[in-house]
């Protein structure tokens, strides 16, 4: 694997003219957000693309839209789509979220987002990785604002983020009527502590599934469960 893209069984990302990579964060919530078959899907912050190109890959139905305030991530993310086999159904747009939100109506049944989570920590000289890692250009409540405008009463939204941070998140969209549907916690290893959450959100009540994945066993080797959950995805699988 070239440190410039990430083969896929089915897609190929490049992602070197984006700040941040393929990574565990992004692989775990293309292959977990969602249910039933949504047929309008948003990725808020695309990033390279692969999000979207997992979704695709799964709900075979589906159009894709994304938004990347990041333009050199924004093309890299629009070529990484247009040379997979779901071109057709993804469009990416470079534009922020909230300048996306400010003048559309339509509504989403899946919503997803590997959003910038940072407040208070020490940036790095690196503008593009502080704008995907630092939530200042995309604040919690603005997220959440966005969100709750674009969801119908049925529809869902995803997200990972470390506890903390899923807990500051939680609180806000529980605020706005929006209930816990799925938990997913994700740990290194089935020792070790609690890594990343990914959540389903929906205005609907339901009773909550929740599941424990680990990536690895703790003698290092992949997990049975985080090789079933992505062998239509990795090669290593």
């Amino acid at each position: 694997m070239s440190s410039a893209l990430f083969r896929f069984k089915q897609f190929t990302i490049h992602h070197d003219r984006t700040a941040m990579k393929v990574g565990t964060d992004g692989v775990l919530l293309g292959a977990i957000a969602g249910s039933g078959n949504p047929r309008n899907i948003l990725e808020i912050g695309v990033g390279s693309g692969v999000v979207s190109m997992m979704l695709a890959q799964r709900f075979p139905m589906a159009k894709i839209t994304g938004v990347e305030i990041d333009r050199d991530a924004w093309n890299q993310a629009t070529e990484n789509a247009q040379n997979s086999p779901w071109g057709q159904r993804i469009e990416f747009l470079n534009t922020s979220f909230q300048d996306y939100g400010s003048n559309r109506s339509e509504k989403f049944d899946l919503i997803v987002s590997n959003p910038p989570y940072f407040t208070n920590h020490l940036k790095s000289k690196d503008s593009k990785r502080n704008m995907a890692l630092h939530n200042d250009a995309l604040p919690f409540t603005e997220l959440v604002v966005g969100v709750q405008r674009f969801l119908n009463p049925e529809s869902e939204f995803w997200v990972i983020l470390p506890p903390d941070q899923m807990t500051e998140l939680q609180k806000k969209l529980s605020s706005s009527g929006l209930n816990i549907i799925f938990k997913a916690n994700v740990k290194d290893s089935p020792s070790k502590n609690i890594l990343r959450m990914i959540y389903g959100f929906s205005f609907f009540n339901q009773s909550v599934i929740e599941i424990n994945l680990s990536i690895k066993e703790e003698d290092g080797k992949f997990s049975d469960d985080y090789s079933e959950l992505l062998k239509e995805f990795l090669i290593v699988f």
